[in-house]
């Protein structure tokens, strides 16, 4: 697919069938992640592949949508803090920005292959830290389900370029 019509054709998911994801696609959307630019190349995150067979529960404890369970899997990406590059003059850390260029490599990929996904930041993260045992040091960032979507998307309104753009000044 081209570039211009994949982004066009991501869209937020949120009904999914149960069919299983072949693995060869997993890895072609995990690979996607991998290749994305990150701060002095030092890819500070860690993305957790989770089956939801029998986690509905569980999960539900993370993002309570009945579809964030329906498909086989769901991905979360995580910032390991400490490995992430900072701005030397305020030290701002540039991990957030690192695994969000990630996933949204992740993302598109999924698209490409015909997999729907849906960009979850809305989760509730001492419960994603507890059912996902996530060590000190490791922060959930983003998750999104991972299947085939039973849904269609819907048109969606974004703002136009013009509104969105300046030139050399604000």
């Amino acid at each position: 697919m081209d570039f211009a019509k994949l982004t066009h054709a991501r869209y937020s998911c949120r009904s999914y069938r149960p069919d299983p994801v072949p693995e060869e696609m997993v890895q072609r959307v995990l690979e996607a992640a991998a290749a994305a630019p990150t701060a002095v190349n030092r890819q500070p995150f860690r993305i957790l592949v989770i089956g939801t067979k029998g986690r509905e529960a569980e999960l539900g404890r993370i993002y309570a949508r009945d579809w964030f369970v329906q498909p086989p899997l769901v991905l979360c990406i995580c910032v390991e803090t400490e490995a992430a590059w900072r701005r030397r003059q305020d030290g701002k850390s540039y991990g957030d920005v690192d695994a969000a260029i990630a996933f949204d490599h992740l993302i598109l990929a999924a698209t490409e292959l015909g997999l729907g996904t849906c960009w979850i930041a809305a989760f509730d993260p001492a419960a994603a830290r507890e059912v996902l045992a996530l060590p000190e040091g490791v922060e959930p960032l983003v998750f999104t389900p991972l299947g085939f979507a039973a849904d269609a998307p819907v048109e969606r309104k974004r703002k136009s370029v013009g509104e969105l753009l300046r030139y050399e000044r604000w």
